[in-house]
């Protein structure tokens, strides 16, 4: 599958936000149960480090974009990573590149550490961090219910900049 990956811009909100809503689908993607609107959903994301792979015909295959994990200045340089692949684009080395852009580009910006929290059954998206250098850092266990009621565990994982902050 061909495709290029280039900024995230308004006008590809409803693509991502259709990825996003595939992802909610399969419940081991996020616990949400809605997608918001665009506003809401930029104010939650940096501006930097938004972007999309898209197919020769501009089709919105997945989307990477990074959260602050706190507002205090001293983690200024900690962000987590939201990365989401359209049903019919996985498995065809989107992810991949698209996890490379964003640490690739978060580290011009002095971003040292990306964070993840992955639902633990969600053994793709921890095979595809692994691939792209995160490791596992901690689990937590029974820390949310998923739409069904069940409990569910979390796997953090993380990768630390081999050239900002050290």
């Amino acid at each position: 599958m061909a495709f290029t990956i280039r900024t995230m811009n308004k006008e590809d909100y409803e693509s991502v936000k259709d990825i996003y809503l595939e992802g909610i689908a399969t419940k081991k993607a996020t616990f949400q149960t809605t997608a918001s609107d665009y506003d809401t959903w930029s104010n939650g994301h940096i501006e930097e480090c938004r972007f999309v792979a898209v197919n020769e015909d501009n089709q919105v295959l997945g989307w990477v974009a990074l959260s602050p994990t706190s507002s205090r200045c001293v983690y200024k340089g900690v962000n987590e990573v939201s990365i989401y692949i359209a049903q019919k684009a996985r498995g065809q080395h989107v992810g991949t590149a698209l996890l490379n852009k964003v640490i690739e580009e978060s580290e011009q910006i002095d971003i040292w550490t990306l964070q993840s929290g992955i639902i633990e059954i969600n053994e793709a998206s921890i095979a595809l961090h692994k691939k792209c250098g995160f490791r596992m850092v901690g689990l937590r266990e029974n820390i949310a219910r998923d739409v069904d009621g069940i409990w569910r565990n979390t796997v953090i994982m993380e990768r630390r900049s081999q050239i900002v902050g050290l």
